[in-house]
C-alpha cells in the first residue's frame, strides 16, 4: 500500500488560487466595516426614532362580547353561614317585608333564578348579609348599631377562607347597602357623612337605595341606585291604574311634625313636612293624615298626585307605591337620584318640585291638570315602568332584580374598559 500524498505548502499553491485568497480576505475586512457602519446608523435610527410598543390586544372576553350583542353575567352567590342572613329572617318575618328589604329579596331573586354554580369562572361575587333587620325593641325600627361588625365578620370569613377576594381586593364582590344613606350605614346624614363608608368596602360595588346628584361621601364607591323594597303583590291587590276612580286631587298620609326639631335636635324632613302641614292642612284638594293607617294604598289608588317628601334621607318607599298604584308621584326632594332613569324616565312619569317651592305646590299641580295630566298618566301607566320596580322571587325579566343586573353589567363593562385603557 502507497502512503497518501504529502500536502504541499501554500506556497506552492497555484498563482489563481492565491489571488482568490487574497482577495476573500480584503472582502472579510470590509463587511466587517460594513456591518459596523449598519449597526451603528441602525441604533442612532432607533435612538432618534423609538418604535411604539405595538397595541395590548383586548382581553378574550371582550372581544368575545365586541362580537355578541349580550352576555349573561354571572354572578356567584356565597352561601354564608345563617348568622349573617337566615336566621335574622327566621327571627322576624318583618325582615322580608319591609322598606329596607331588597338585601333579602335581592338574594333569594338571584338564588332562585341563577343556575350558576362555579365561582372559577364568576364575573361577580354577591355577599348576601342582612344588616337591616336588627329591629330595635324601645322603637320597633330597623337598628344600624350591628351593621358594619357584621359585614367585616363576613369580609373577614370571605378573605380568610376563599381565594376570590383576594384577587381583586374585593372590587368584584357586591353588598347590598338599602338604608337611609346607604354604605355609610346611619340614619342621620351628619353622623353617616361622618363615619362614611367602611374602609374595606370602597372598592366594592355597593347596591343602595341612597343616591344623589353630585358627590357624596356616601356614594363614594361603585354603586347602582335601587329602589325600596315593596311587597310584589301591591302591583296586584288593586284594580289596574287605568280603572281606578281618582277622587282625591294630593295625597299623603305620613309623618308631619308641628315642631319638626325633635328630641335629636335636627329638624326632620329639613322642614318640608311641616310646610306641608301648615300651608295645605286645611286645604279641602289636598288630603294629608299624620295618623298611620293599615289600608293606605287604597287612598293611594284613589289619588292623582301622591307627594313624597324627603324624610331623613332623600327617597321614600312612596315612589316606589305611586307607580305601581298609578299615582303621579310628587318628589320633593332636591338632587335625590332615581333607580333605573333609562329604563323609567322619571322626568315623564313624574313631578319634581324644589324644597324651596312647596308654598307654590298648588299652583304646579293645578297647571299639570290644564295641560299634560293625560300624557303623564299614560305614561306612568305603562306596565314595564310597574314591573321594574318590583323585586319578584324568582327574578322575572325586566323587574328590578333584573334591572340591577344590567346596571352591573354596565358597570362591570366600564371597570374592564378602564382597566384596558391602563394596561396599554
Amino acid at each position: 500500500m502507497r502512503d497518501p500524498p504529502k500536502q504541499q505548502s501554500n506556497s506552492k499553491l497555484p498563482r489563481r488560487a492565491s489571488s482568490s485568497s487574497h482577495l476573500a480576505d480584503k472582502l472579510r475586512k470590509h463587511s466587517t466595516w460594513v456591518l459596523l457602519l449598519l449597526w451603528f446608523a441602525l441604533s442612532l435610527y432607533l435612538f432618534l426614532f423609538p418604535t411604539p410598543p405595538p397595541a395590548s390586544p383586548l382581553p378574550l372576553r371582550l372581544q368575545h362580547r365586541a362580537a355578541a350583542a349580550i352576555t349573561p353575567l354571572r354572578i356567584y352567590v356565597y352561601d354564608l353561614p345563617s348568622r349573617f342572613n337566615r336566621d335574622w329572617v327566621a327571627a322576624d318575618p318583618r325582615c322580608s317585608r319591609h322598606l329596607f328589604a331588597a338585601e333579602v329579596a335581592l338574594h333569594e331573586a338571584l338564588l332562585g333564578s341563577s343556575s350558576f354554580s362555579s365561582a372559577e369562572d364568576a364575573d361577580l361575587f354577591f355577599v348576601p348579609v342582612y344588616v337591616s333587620c336588627n329591629f330595635s325593641t324601645a322603637n320597633g325600627f330597623p337598628s344600624l348599631s350591628h351593621a358594619r361588625g357584621l359585614l367585616a365578620d363576613a369580609v373577614e370569613l370571605v378573605r380568610s377562607q376563599m381565594p376570590y377576594w383576594n384577587r381583586s381586593g374585593g372590587a368584584d364582590h357586591v353588598f347590598v347597602a338599602s338604608h337611609d344613606f346607604g354604605a355609610c350605614f346611619h340614619p342621620m346624614e351628619d353622623v353617616a357623612i361622618a363615619d362614611g363608608i367602611p374602609e374595606f368596602l370602597k372598592r366594592s360595588i355597593l347596591l343602595q337605595t341612597f343616591g344623589v346628584q353630585g358627590t357624596h361621601v356616601c356614594q363614594e364607591a361603585d354603586h347602582v341606585v335601587i329602589p325600596p323594597h315593596v311587597p310584589p303583590e301591591v302591583a296586584l291587590e288593586l284594580p289596574e291604574p287605568e280603572k281606578s276612580q281618582r277622587d282625591i286631587f294630593a295625597f299623603f298620609r305620613g309623618k308631619m311634625e308641628v315642631h319638626p326639631k325633635n328630641i335629636s335636635g335636627r329638624f326632620y324632613s329639613k322642614k318640608v313636612r311641616t310646610e306641608l302641614l301648615q300651608k295645605y292642612g286645611r286645604n279641602r284638594k289636598f288630603y294629608l293624615k299624620r295618623k298611620r293607617y293599615g289600608n293606605y294604598r287604597s287612598e293611594m289608588a284613589r289619588s292623582l298626585f301622591c307627594l313624597c317628601p324627603l324624610g331623613w334621607a332623600p327617597w321614600s318607599p312612596r315612589l316606589v307605591e305611586s307607580v305601581l298604584l298609578g299615582c303621579i308621584p310628587v318628589i320633593i326632594a332636591d338632587n335625590i337620584r332615581l333607580p333605573f332613569p333609562s329604563v323609567l324616565q322619571w322626568s315623564d312619569i313624574s313631578l319634581q318640585v324644589a324644597e324651596k317651592d312647596v308654598a307654590s305646590l298648588e299652583m304646579v299641580l293645578d297647571h299639570v291638570v290644564a295641560t299634560n295630566l293625560t300624557i303623564i298618566q299614560k305614561n306612568l301607566w305603562d306596565p314595564a315602568k310597574r314591573k321594574a320596580l318590583v323585586f319578584n322571587r324568582p327574578m322575572e325579566e325586566g323587574d328590578a332584580t333584573w334591572q340591577v343586573l344590567r346596571e352591573l353589567e354596565i358597570l362591570r363593562d366600564r371597570s374592564q374598559r378602564r382597566h384596558v385603557r391602563s394596561w396599554r
